[in-house]
């Protein structure tokens, strides 16, 4: 079997991300860079890094038609596709700053972006996005053309035009502008959890820097594919999933959505998964769902591989003894384990998870059925990553070590403060919000509470996420509310309490499972029944068994059910799935009002 191959670009080399881009060509042009679905064709297509040169040639010779200056600001509002990849790469080519949006985003944040950001050239994906856009049409006064890659029927307006109709029919590689690595490359907004969004202004050096670092922490292959499903609008996949990839050499396949992973998991059985807890916590919540179906050997059998394979992990990193009970492997990982990784194509022998936390008992499920999961941690501010586990000193339950060039530690009340080359250039416009999180000795503050031991860190709430009870007791939420929804009937969970005598949670109930626990209890799955005293009995039995393991105060008392999803749209989420509790707060205040009447 021949040797798997490596191919690095230097940081030096590259110097910005269209160096980057430029040197990954010239080393590899007629190597496969990107697999994506075209929907018109109806089939699965390969570009090689030469025809993304090629492409991006032309959008930089239809970008110098537009007379911007180096610094002028353009958006992408679209899917990940390479037309996303070659949008980007001829901007940053000629010097112009990218502000990338989320695609479901709401009206109001795209519009306040845009504006916020001065965007000049807005590319956009289809008569959809224009029915957004047209309920902030007003706000788009400072954009100069407006580009849409699927024709938008009967608009009138002049600065409309199809990508295609935009680009030339061919154009020579053009004479680019001089770019300095510490040039701003892109304008992130945080989604944030309260107020508008904040523009993160981040340079090619910090996120070249940045893919660079993550890059070192393990070893990757110019055969390993990536296949790609979380926002290019984050950081989190633009930078391990778009320039670490294009970095090593690897091969990026896109996702056709969200709901067809399943299938595309099987269809381009990817080596490498960037991802976020939620997939990890659908599929083990839909693989224990389907052991409940089963006889009662194979959920034993299942339980088996788990706890054997958990064991050969810890072993294998230095933490376990030796056991007789190893020998079970090969046997349990041919008729169980196989059978899990085949559900993710196959071929997986890294999955990076980020975004948000990953509960143990779900990372030690995986683990102990031999897939390879290395968590980690950042932030948009931080160009993102900050630490992230190396596969020879993994600890699950941590956000692992920092990456090379990283400095951390704890300030006032274990705040976890930063200082590495990926700390931003600032908040576009905000010079008084860049101080109070920039510190004068180049510290960022994360918000985020932590503790660090040997050399790991483990995250344990943010700051202002902490509650504090009537009687002083101060309750971090979050590993609550990761335990909590471990369980497969809550979906969506929030504990609320501020200032109150006792905790309670807000839930949003898997339908499936709603319709097996009414049928339990004798009930029909109306949504009328989400308000039953025996309802809630159920519901609190369930919630508090998983919360045994806490200390005494983490006991909740009331619950409140529903099962319209919190979504994004709505502006109760963030595109990485985490709630927003100021706006969750605000919209059930009522409910949680007469949750705490007469106590």
């Amino acid at each position: 079997m021949p040797e798997r191959q490596t191919d690095y670009i230097p940081r030096d080399t590259a110097r910005t991300l269209h160096g980057l881009f430029r040197e990954r060509v010239r080393r590899s042009p007629e190597a496969i860079a990107y697999t994506h679905y075209d929907r018109h064709a109806q089939r699965w297509v390969d570009l090689t890094w030469q025809e993304m040169a090629e492409r991006v040639a032309r959008c930089q010779a239809a970008l110098q038609r537009e007379n911007l200056e180096p610094g002028d600001r353009v958006g992408i509002l679209m899917r990940n596709c390479p037309s996303w990849v070659v949008f980007e790469q001829a901007a940053l080519g000629l010097g112009l700053v990218v502000v990338p949006l989320y695609t479901n985003d709401r009206a109001e944040n795209i519009g306040y972006i845009l504006e916020d950001a001065g965007v000049r050239i807005l590319l956009f994906e289809d008569a959809g996005h224009w029915e957004v856009l047209s309920e902030i049409y007003p706000r788009l006064g400072k954009v100069q053309t407006l580009l849409s890659i699927e024709p938008v029927p009967e608009v009138h307006d002049m600065r409309l035009k199809t990508f295609a109709d935009w680009l030339p029919e061919t154009a020579a590689a053009p004479a680019l502008p001089e770019i300095a690595p510490d040039d701003l490359a892109t304008i992130v907004y945080t989604s944030g959890t309260t107020g508008n969004p904040k523009g993160v202004m981040l340079s090619h050096d910090n996120i070249l820097w940045n893919a660079s670092a993550a890059a070192s922490c393990d070893t990757f292959y110019t055969d390993d594919v990536f296949l790609s499903f979380l926002p290019l609008s984050h950081m989190f996949e633009r930078t391990a999933g778009y320039y670490l990839p294009m970095l090593v050499g690897a091969r990026v396949a896109y996702a056709r959505a969200i709901d067809k992973l399943a299938e595309d998991l099987q269809i381009i059985r990817p080596t490498i998964l960037i991802t976020v807890p939620r997939i990890f916590e659908r599929v083990h919540n839909r693989i224990r769902e389907q052991l409940e179906h089963k006889p009662p050997l194979a959920r034993k059998l299942f339980d088996l591989a788990v706890e054997v394979g958990w064991q050969r992990f810890e072993h294998q990193q230095g933490r376990a003894p030796w056991s007789p009970k190893l020998l079970l492997w090969p046997l349990l990982e041919k008729l169980v384990a196989r059978k899990i990784h085949e559900r993710l194509g196959g071929r997986l022998r890294l999955a990076v998870s980020g975004g948000a936390p990953l509960s143990l008992e779900v990372a030690r499920v995986f683990i102990g059925l031999g897939l390879t999961i290395s968590q980690g941690y950042g932030m948009t501010e931080l160009s993102p990553v900050v630490c992230t586990n190396r596969l020879d000193d993994n600890r699950p339950d941590s956000v692992g070590q920092p990456l090379p060039d990283v400095e951390v530690k704890l300030g006032e009340n274990d705040e976890l403060l930063v200082r590495s080359p990926g700390v931003m250039l600032g908040y576009w416009n905000r010079p008084e919000a860049t101080a109070e999180v920039i510190d004068a000795d180049g510290w960022l503050h994360t918000g985020d509470v932590a503790r660090i031991e040997d050399e790991h860190i483990w995250i344990t709430g943010r700051i202002k996420d902490i509650i504090v009870l009537a009687n002083g007791e101060k309750v971090p939420p979050a590993d609550m509310e990761l335990a909590i929804a471990a369980d497969p009937l809550f979906e969506q969970v929030m504990i609320v309490g501020e200032g109150k005598p006792f905790l309670s949670a807000l839930v949003v109930l898997d339908r499936e499972h709603w319709a097996q626990l009414t049928r339990e209890l004798g009930l029909s799955p109306d949504p009328g029944n989400l308000l039953h005293p025996d309802v809630e009995k159920a519901l609190l039995a369930r919630i508090n068994a998983r919360l045994s393991a806490f200390p005494g105060y983490a006991k909740i008392v009331r619950v409140h059910a529903r099962l319209e999803p919190w979504t994004i749209e709505q502006g109760l989420i963030t595109p990485t799935l985490k709630i927003k509790r100021k706006p969750l707060h605000q919209e059930y205040e009522a409910i949680i009002d007469q949750l705490y009447k007469g106590h």
